[in-house]
């Protein structure tokens, strides 16, 4: 029994029990907006962030199911963070999938098993078990990019999103094989200690650590396995864009922590060059491809590709000249700013929605012109996200920004520093894009005098997602320091 511990797997036996009740009760809803549906998913996703806030107020880490799953402070911030941002993305899409056929029991149910995945990806102590995870979540998303079956641009890029999806899938298993094969096991830990004996064969280990790399660098839509995002944010609702570029790069960055750093951190100097010329490249193709793009959905996804980019550069300064006196301090800085990347991204893609109404979809820049003239709240409240996604001060993703740079330049290392170097003035590159955005909105001829209809549960949704940006960029220590410590403690064990 003591092999099994139930204990750890609460937060995500309770979401698959709600998942399946949201999904039979919706059977019997009659109201055509969902809305006992929408109350009941929001109620379940409380209780799992509830569940999650008390275990990682215990800040204790267990291990359960022989092994498989683990619970550490990490798992349950990151958790937490994940539940937070499927409910901010639900409450940002009700008003809009009621517009475009989105309006579906399935819509939600779906939504709580991409949740399901994340959460048991987060949780894995196991090969098999981040793949089940991967693999839940994963096909839970192509079928929402695929809803709209009437709707060409959404199946085409369903398409795009599954082939490509499986391919990497692919990757990441035939990866995750030529490990087992070398080391002989599936357990995260055991698969540590073996790679520390130094009495693998290389050449496998090798191998299997390129196609693993390949694989997690589809998930984060880093360079150069970016071809799916561009086509899957601009084709997808915009609703399920959210549900894409939102809680699954928490997943991503869990598994990334996962099986790079807890697994195989003993070839931490192959992986993080690896991650260094993905992060690189991603800076650059992302900042100079999102300059050249008209479509709102496709420039932040451009930006995404250089924002996982500059995340990843954290993680490449966790080993300097074969210590980890660095590692606590740089893994955290990589998990502040994926944290705070959500949290602005959650903003800019509500109020994508928010602008949008029937048979109008604000996607493209120009549809934001005199936005300040017709709600000037709204252009305050983006131009908040646009500075923040920047690393204008004084928002998060500022100090998201600098706590990247001052990891690389702490280590010392020329080489480092030389990355710190580049990273800045490829963000000066991408600046440029974000501001074009305020520009727009400020000084631009209104092209569409209407006003957005106002809808007063998002409106304020907006404003404390903008207010959040802000407070937690003029504020920034108590989220960090969460970071850090669930970081430590993860290393520790």
């Amino acid at each position: 029994m003591d092999a099994m511990n139930w204990l750890v797997v609460y937060p995500e036996a309770l979401l698959l029990v709600a998942a399946c009740a949201v999904a039979l009760i919706d059977l019997f809803v009659t109201d055509e907006q969902r809305r006992p549906t929408f109350w009941l998913t929001q109620i379940s996703f409380a209780a799992v962030a509830a569940l999650h806030l008390v275990y990682l107020d215990g800040g204790f880490t267990m291990y359960g199911m022989q092994r498989m799953v683990v619970t550490d402070p990490m798992g349950h911030l990151l958790a937490f963070f994940a539940t937070v941002a499927t409910m901010i993305s639900l409450a940002y899409a009700q008003p809009y999938i009621g517009s475009r056929e989105l309006q579906k029991g399935e819509f939600y149910s779906l939504s709580m098993f991409v949740l399901l995945g994340i959460s048991v990806m987060i949780s894995a102590n196991n090969f098999l078990v981040i793949y089940l995870g991967l693999e839940l979540m994963s096909l839970s998303l192509y079928a929402l990019v695929a809803m709209r079956r009437d709707h060409g641009v959404s199946t085409e890029a369903a398409m795009k999103y599954f082939v490509l999806g499986a391919l990497a899938s692919g990757f990441l298993l035939y990866g995750l094989s030529m490990m087992y094969g070398a080391t002989r096991s599936l357990d995260l830990n055991e698969v540590f200690n073996a790679i520390g004996t130094g009495r693998i064969n290389a050449t496998v280990l090798t191998f299997g650590i390129v196609f693993v790399v390949a694989g997690l660098a589809f998930k984060l839509g880093v360079v150069p396995f970016h071809m799916w995002v561009p086509d899957v944010y601009q084709g997808a609702p915009t609703a399920v864009t959210l549900l894409i570029g939102g809680a699954p790069k928490l997943a991503a960055f869990a598994i990334t922590i996962r099986l790079l750093v807890e697994g195989m951190l003993g070839l931490a100097v192959d992986w993080q060059q690896m991650l260094m010329v993905l992060a690189v490249s991603s800076l650059v193709i992302g900042n100079l491809a999102a300059i050249a793009q008209t479509n709102l959905k496709r420039m932040l996804a451009y930006s995404t590709i250089s924002q996982m980019g500059f995340m990843l550069l954290g993680l490449t300064a966790g080993v300097v000249g074969g210590n980890t006196l660095s590692a606590g301090n740089a893994y955290s800085s990589a998990m502040f700013y994926v944290v705070s990347y959500v949290l602005t991204t959650l903003g800019t893609f509500g109020l994508v929605m928010f602008l949008s109404r029937s048979g109008f979809e604000s996607e493209e820049i120009k549809d934001l012109a005199g936005l300040a003239r017709r709600a000037p709240w709204l252009a305050g409240v983006m131009s908040v996200f646009m500075f923040s996604l920047a690393g204008v001060p004084p928002m998060v993703g500022f100090y998201a920004k600098l706590a990247i740079l001052q990891a690389l330049v702490t280590t010392n290392v020329t080489g480092y520093i030389v990355l710190a170097v580049v990273a800045v003035m490829l963000s000066l590159v991408g600046a440029f894009y974000y501001l074009r955005v305020v520009k727009v909105m400020y000084f631009d001829e209104p092209t569409d005098a209407s006003r957005p209809v106002q809808a007063g549960g998002v409106s304020a949704l907006l404003a404390l997602n903008g207010a959040a940006v802000l407070g937690f960029g003029l504020l920034p220590g108590g989220l960090m320091a969460l970071c850090r410590d669930a970081i430590v403690k993860a290393l520790a064990t």
